[in-house]
């Protein structure tokens, strides 16, 4: 099964091109112009065992939010399109990731529904120059349009920093749990309804 896909979204706020492998390495090759991100994204990669490039051009000059968002937009349809019909996947992923003082759970359910539940207080506006407000608007973008319930809890943090990787590296695992073939599953689809 060929669980790749490539996603290109042009507007006039950003220029974005997302290739994706779900049975990947791990490895990452990123040029957003934001390198916070960059560092997430690659966590994303590693942690969740999936191969990604990411080239995005936008319009940093005004701000990061139509990039970020638009990142999350075009990562979520490239999952969608990877995907598939779900059969024989998981289809339901969690993961609890530490980071010193810092706890973060992650609930993904490839649902076919969108639907976010993000609950998170960063003990700081920024990361360095990163906006951490645009974090819940790429989940928001991915949500939208992977299609997938997503739950993000951050249990507990004093730095933010440590905060968002907890985040993004449980969201990984998440992925990687719920995109993963099930052998107890034989190809079926996991739901009662017969589709997702």
């Amino acid at each position: 099964m060929n669980r790749t896909a490539e996603v290109t979204r042009n507007t006039n706020e950003t220029q974005i091109r997302v290739k994706l492998n779900l049975d990947g390495k791990g490895v990452a090759n990123l040029s957003t112009g934001l390198p916070f991100l960059e560092h997430m994204l690659d966590q994303v990669a590693r942690h969740g065992m999936l191969d990604l490039d990411i080239e995005a051009k936008g319009d940093l000059h005004i701000d990061a939010h139509h990039t970020v968002e638009d990142i999350g937009i075009s990562l979520g349809q490239a999952f969608l399109k990877a995907i598939g019909d779900k059969a024989g996947v998981r289809r339901y992923g969690h993961a609890y990731v530490p980071l010193d003082e810092a706890l973060s759970r992650v609930v993904i359910d490839f649902s076919g529904r969108p639907g976010l539940e993000y609950h998170v207080k960063f003990t700081r506006a920024l990361i360095g120059e990163f906006d951490v407000d645009l974090m819940h608007e790429f989940f928001q973008g991915f949500v939208n349009h992977a299609l997938v319930t997503l739950h993000i809890d951050n249990l507990r943090g004093d730095n933010a920093h440590h905060q968002c990787e907890t985040i993004f590296k449980a969201f990984a695992r998440a992925l990687r749990m719920a995109a993963e073939a099930d052998p107890r599953a034989a190809g079926a689809i996991p739901s009662t309804k017969g589709s997702l």
